[in-house]
């Protein structure tokens, strides 16, 4: 027995490695493996929330306090990351390790001084900002959100530093363990909320929450350190790669900042609306944000760092082939499920949520929501292909002026389908802005890789930016 499993790991090391489209595999596998694992858990974490809160005021006032938070920690920490490990493994594999770990000290440096400032910033305007974004809420809801915002401020720093760090495992090939540390958060909240919501009420999310992420940031340190990357930041000045990362990042933190306004956009018209408009939106895409946090996740995470190879070394037909063969892919697996889940949207929502706090009346409200939402699933996944390999080419700009369309489009649309299907027609807006990006983006990529052929007057250089 033990033989055999020891030449079937083998195998599949050999397997893994005999290719880019079997190494990218490999690694969807992994990631999109234990991403399902993460994912039912937090499933299960939403279950105890819908039944102990329902679509209550309560879970309203979390949702807008934890917005600008979200927000926060997808511009500063995510767009970091993805202007960062292009050039790291650039650095890394050009210059060795020693330079790859200059860099990643010095843009930690950045990015925590980053999160700090906009910490402080986020809490001085509270009483200007939170009442813009809940316009719809009473005073005293409007004051629960705000105590509930100020602890959740906290979150800036800690998720900050787990995203970077585990970016950087990524970038290590190591895959398994930043995809499954978020699922910490999810059972300290469910354990939390369980012991204690009937004291502290909506105030035990925010304690999930923040515990979860400590946690987090501590697990994603301890991983590193025993990849012998140092996690103390350190500021060694203006390098030609710390550069080209700030390069990159300014119109990353342009496209990520034009298209978190869709969800501040989305909450915000939601808080308009009916009492309890918030959470159906949010319950609504739960299963959109499960699948998506398996595929897109799993697709982003597995394909950056070999577009990144791919392009260092110009193989351009590599890139090519790789596209097509994940575009076809995707879509053979996406279509057929999502269409299997929107005709079964209302039973699907009854056994999810409808017990305790979530009637049967919540679940005729979120079920079309969930179905719009569900819509937007074989795009949304195709398309993180075509933003990683724009990040992998280091032309993030072309994100900033596509999502200045999307956000565009998003707020005609929002404003038309809300007059005709209410808090479904954010989800449906939501869902077109999608397959508008990913056709924009798609687009966009083939014309810069066409330009960037042998013998063309524009070709990407793998230099540094100056």
């Amino acid at each position: 027995m033990h033989n055999a499993l020891q030449a079937g790991l083998q195998w599949w090391d050999t397997w893994r490695t005999r290719s880019v489209n079997h190494r990218i595999f490999s690694a969807l596998m992994t990631v999109g493996g234990v991403t399902l694992a993460v994912k039912l858990v937090a499933a299960a974490k939403e279950i105890v929330v819908a039944y102990q809160f329902g679509t209550s005021d309560g879970l309203d006032a979390f949702l807008i306090a934890f917005l600008l938070p979200q927000l926060a920690i997808n511009l500063i920490a995510g767009s970091f990351n993805a202007a960062l490990i292009p050039t790291y493994i650039q650095v890394r594999e050009q210059e060795g390790r020693r330079e790859a770990q200059r860099l990643l000290s010095g843009i930690m440096v950045l990015s925590v001084s980053f999160l700090v400032g906009l910490s402080v910033v986020l809490a001085l305007t509270a009483s200007y900002i939170l009442p813009l974004v809940a316009s719809g809420f009473s005073a005293e809801k409007l004051a629960v959100a705000r105590s509930l915002y100020y602890g959740l401020l906290a979150t800036l720093v800690l998720s900050g530093l787990a995203t970077t760090w585990g970016a950087v495992l990524n970038a290590e090939n190591r895959f398994a363990l930043p995809a499954a540390v978020p699922m910490v958060t999810s059972i300290i909240t469910m354990i939390v909320v369980l012991v204690t919501v009937s004291y502290w009420g909506s105030y035990a999310l925010v304690v999930g929450t923040v515990g979860g992420a400590l946690i987090e940031v501590g697990v994603m340190g301890w991983a590193l350190a025993r990849e012998g990357v140092s996690l103390i930041p350190r500021w060694c000045g203006i390098s030609p790669a710390v550069k080209q990362v700030l390069g990159q990042y300014a119109p990353m933190i342009g496209a990520a900042f034009l298209m978190g306004g869709i969800s501040v956009v989305s909450q915000s018209m939601a808080a308009m609306l009916d009492p309890g408009s918030v959470s159906a939106l949010a319950y609504g895409s739960k299963l959109t944000n499960l699948l998506l946090g398996i595929g897109a996740t799993a697709v982003s995470t597995a394909v950056l760092p070999h577009f990144s190879r791919l392009v260092a070394v110009a193989d351009w037909d590599g890139l090519r082939r790789t596209i097509a063969v994940y575009t076809r892919l995707l879509f053979m697996i996406t279509i057929p499920i999502t269409a299997a889940l929107i005709y079964f949207s209302e039973p699907v929502v009854a056994i999810l949520f409808q017990r305790g706090a979530f009637t049967e009346a919540d679940t005729s409200t979120v079920a079309p929501v969930q179905a719009m939402y569900l819509l937007q699933v074989p795009v949304y996944v195709v398309g993180m292909l075509f933003v990683r390999l724009v990040t992998a080419l280091k032309a993030n700009h072309v994100m900033m002026w596509t999502n200045i369309l999307n956000l565009s489009l998003f707020l005609v649309l929002t404003y038309i389908l809300i007059q005709w299907w209410g808090v479904g027609g954010i989800a449906l807006a939501t869902s077109i802005i999608y397959l508008v990006n990913t056709c924009v983006l798609s687009w966009m990529v083939l014309k810069i890789m066409n330009r960037s052929l042998p013998g063309s007057s524009s070709g990407l250089t793998s230099g540094y930016t100056q």
